[in-house]
């Protein structure tokens, strides 16, 4: 018996062998992957950024939470007010509100849909702010199904102004359509040539008859950047790893062949 010759297949000049890349495809390749490490890298860099700063930011806001209320800022200090330093701090301001006028905003809260009342409210010290009074459900949007009552204190947090709309859906004053708390607007509607630059969310007090339901505020700052930061990294590596199989394995099998 004659055992068949085991046979290896000849290749042919350029037939069934991969030819090393050239030194300039090769560094071409090498840029790119260096590219992406370090893009993803950077992500993930800022992502740790950002973190400290929201840490920041959290213990921030729990500081002003937590202590006493202090006078609403006037006229003087307006420039100077911004989200980073005043909003949420807690405030209190003596005056009454301007009878007849309020603005309802459309509004989602754990009560259900309805709208926060945004109503006028001349202070003691002669300047305007707009007060966020509370939720109302549908049917007590009338004015009239309700006490109005004149609270000659008020306290709660400062918010700053929302002029681009919620609910994906711009505010259009014509219609008296309001999504979100967009200071200026709502004060020229209401005919208040100079109001504060923010608002302030009236605190749980009760108000005559329970309507407006204040202290709804809610305070949630999300914080996922080390998740992400993870992620970015996790992506730098996995191409610095598909690097080094490509050039240490893949490419020197090439070249040696």
């Amino acid at each position: 018996m004659h055992e068949e010759a085991q046979t290896r297949p000849h290749y042919g000049p350029g037939e069934g062998r991969r030819t090393p890349r050239s030194k300039w495809a090769l560094l071409s390749l090498c840029l790119c992957f260096a590219i992406g490490v370090a893009g993803f890298s950077a992500l993930g860099i800022w992502q740790l950024e950002r973190r400290v700063w929201k840490l920041d930011l959290i213990n921030r806001v729990d500081q002003r939470l937590k202590a006493a209320p202090v006078a609403a800022p006037g006229p003087s200090a307006w420039p100077a007010i911004n989200a980073g330093d005043d909003e949420y701090r807690r405030l209190a301001v003596s005056g009454r509100f301007v009878d007849g006028r309020e603005t309802l905003v459309q509004a989602v809260t754990d009560l259900g849909g309805g709208f926060w009342v945004m109503a006028p409210f001349r202070t003691d010290d002669g300047f305007t702010v707009l007060v966020n009074r509370g939720f109302v459900a549908p049917d007590k949007r009338d004015p009239t199904t309700r006490p109005s009552g004149d609270r000659t204190v008020v306290h709660g947090l400062l918010r700053m102004t929302e002029p681009k709309g919620g609910f994906l859906r711009a505010n259009d004053a014509a219609a008296n359509r309001w999504y979100s708390r967009d200071v200026k607007a709502i004060a020229a509607a209401l005919g208040i040539p100079q109001a504060a630059p923010y608002f302030i969310d009236a605190d749980a007090t009760p108000n005559p008859g329970g309507w407006p339901v204040g202290g709804l505020t809610v305070i949630a700052f999300h914080n996922n950047h080390l998740v992400y930061a993870v992620t970015w990294f996790g992506l730098a590596l996995i191409v610095l790893g598909a690097a080094v199989v490509f050039v240490l394995f893949h490419e020197r099998s090439d070249r040696r062949r």
